[in-house]
C-alpha cells in the first residue's frame, strides 16, 4: 500500500503507551481510522518514577518506585460489519525498584519480569466506515465527526508472587469497555476523548487473602494539532475515580480521585517509519498515582 507522507500521519492512530497502570492511560488518536489491512508495529520504552507500583489497598506510606518498561505492540485494521475496526495486542516487560513503609517497617524489592499483556478491539460506530486508500484520503482531506467503541482486556500473564506487595503482574483479569469520539474543530485541530470504566476480577492470592476492587471510572481528552509537514502534537489530560479495595475481611480502603496531564509528539520520517515522544505528570493524586513518566516509541507501518 503506497501512502503519501500526509497519509502516514493519519495512520499513526496508535499512540500506544507503555503505562500499564490501569485507568492512567493518555493515548491520543486511539479512534482515528485507517484503511482496511493496515498494520502497525510499535516498540516502546517508558521510564516512570514516583508512586507508581503501589497497591492502594495496602497500608503503604512513603512509597517510591523507579520503573523502566519495554513494550511490543501490534495492531491491524480490518472491516467489521462494514465499519472500520482494529485489533491491538500489547506485551510489556518491566524492570525496576520499589520501596515503602509497610505497617511501619521498611520494605524494598527489585523486579525484572514480564507484565500483564493486553488486547484491545475497537470499532467506529459513526463516521469512518471501512474504507480503501482512496476513501481514506477523502476523510483525511475533510475530517468528519467519529464515534467509536472499544473493549480493552488486561490478562494476568505477568510474573506474580502472592507473598509480595510489589509485582510485575496483577494476578487477575480486568476489562475496560469505553466510548470515544473525535470532533474536527478545523482540518488541523481535532478534539478527542474517551469515557470508560475498568472492572476487576478478584485476586484470591493476595498476601494469603482475597483482594476485591470496585470499578474505576476513567476518562481522557486530547487537543490535537496536525502540522503541515506531517508532525502532530497533542495536549493530553485524564481523570479517573473509584477503585476502592478490600482485602479479606478488612475495611474498605479509600478510592482514587486522580488526574494527569501530558504532551505527545509524533514525527514521521517516511510512509513506513515514525517516532513518538510523550511525557506526563500528576495534576492531582489521592491514591497511588503521584508519578512522572516519559515514553519513546518507534512505529513501523505497512
Amino acid at each position: 500500500m503506497q501512502l503519501s507522507l500526509r497519509d502516514v500521519i493519519f495512520l499513526l492512530l496508535i499512540s500506544t503507551s507503555v503505562m500499564h497502570t490501569q485507568a492512567q492511560e493518555l493515548a491520543p488518536r486511539a479512534y482515528w481510522p485507517a484503511p482496511t489491512g493496515t498494520n502497525v508495529l510499535v516498540v516502546g520504552y517508558q521510564h516512570s518514577q514516583g508512586d507508581v507500583l503501589v497497591d492502594a489497598s495496602t497500608p503503604v506510606e512513603g512509597a517510591k518506585a523507579t520503573l523502566d518498561f519495554v513494550s511490543f505492540t501490534y495492531q491491524r485494521s480490518f472491516s467489521l460489519l462494514n465499519r472500520t475496526a482494529s485489533l491491538q495486542i500489547n506485551y510489556p516487560l518491566v524492570q525496576g525498584d520499589a520501596d515503602a513503609l509497610v505497617n511501619g517497617e521498611f520494605k524494598e524489592r527489585s523486579i525484572s519480569a514480564g507484565a500483564d499483556a493486553r488486547a484491545r478491539l475497537a470499532i467506529n460506530l459513526m463516521g469512518a466506515p471501512s474504507m480503501d486508500r482512496k476513501a481514506f484520503r477523502e476523510l483525511v482531506a475533510n475530517p468528519e465527526p467519529i464515534i467509536g467503541a472499544s473493549l480493552l482486556v488486561s490478562m494476568p500473564t505477568g510474573e506474580y508472587d502472592g507473598t509480595k506487595l510489589f509485582n510485575a503482574g496483577s494476578n487477575r483479569w480486568a476489562v475496560k469497555p469505553a466510548l470515544g469520539f473525535i470532533i474536527p474543530l478545523t482540518h488541523r485541530w481535532l478534539f478527542e476523548g474517551e469515557v470508560g470504566a475498568w472492572f476487576y476480577e478478584d485476586n484470591h492470592d493476595y498476601l494469603g487473602k482475597t483482594r476485591r476492587q470496585k470499578a474505576v471510572i476513567s476518562s481522557e481528552f486530547h487537543l490535537v494539532y496536525v502540522h503541515r509537514n506531517g508532525i502532530w502534537v497533542s495536549l493530553d489530560a485524564n481523570w479517573y475515580q473509584g477503585g476502592a479495595a478490600t482485602v479479606g475481611e478488612g475495611p474498605e480502603q479509600d478510592e482514587m480521585n486522580n488526574s494527569r496531564a501530558g504532551l505527545t509528539l509524533v514525527h514521521p520520517f517516511n510512509r513506513h517509519h515514525a517516532i513518538r515522544i510523550a511525557a506526563s505528570t500528576t495534576i492531582e493524586s489521592k491514591i497511588a498515582g503521584d508519578f512522572d513518566s516519559f515514553t519513546l516509541g518507534y512505529m513501523y507501518i505497512w
